[in-house]
């Protein structure tokens, strides 16, 4: 029997909803951006997780809603996505120069191979020296 009074200040508005969904939306990008760059654990398996190229994806995402939403925003709203922005390219900075760089990171398959592959495609092929394309296309 109880309802909200609107003056009591009890319900949000709309404008305070959207912010509020706004700002959800924002962190979630930023979570999601941390746990694939090895910041976060992830929650199901409570193991960190690196996949850059994910990460930059919801960096990319979180740049395009600055973009589209420039002019739109509440000063507060603002400053949340520029500072979350902000984190989680200094984040993905700092896991990208700490990540191993793939030749220690498996080193095993190094030792399998120690010569590169020859292509089926390039046996009988011309010596590089008298080939003039590398690459070809055929559609």
């Amino acid at each position: 029997m109880n309802e909200p009074n609107p003056s009591s200040g009890h319900e949000p508005t709309r404008d305070e909803r959207l912010s509020a969904l706004f700002a959800h939306l924002v962190m979630q990008q930023s979570n999601m951006a941390m746990m694939l760059m090895g910041k976060t654990p992830h929650p199901e398996t409570g193991k960190p997780v690196r996949d850059f190229e994910s990460a930059k994806l919801f960096i990319d995402l979180l740049e395009m809603l600055e973009a589209k939403t420039k002019g739109n925003l509440t000063k507060e709203e603002q400053n949340l996505l520029k500072q979350t922005l902000m984190a989680v390219r200094m984040g993905f900075v700092e896991a990208v120069e700490s990540s191993p760089p793939q030749s220690e990171a498996k080193p095993q398959d190094a030792a399998k191979s120690p010569e590169p592959e020859k292509s089926p495609l390039l046996e009988g092929a011309a010596p590089a020296e008298e080939s003039h394309k590398k690459f070809t296309k055929k559609y």
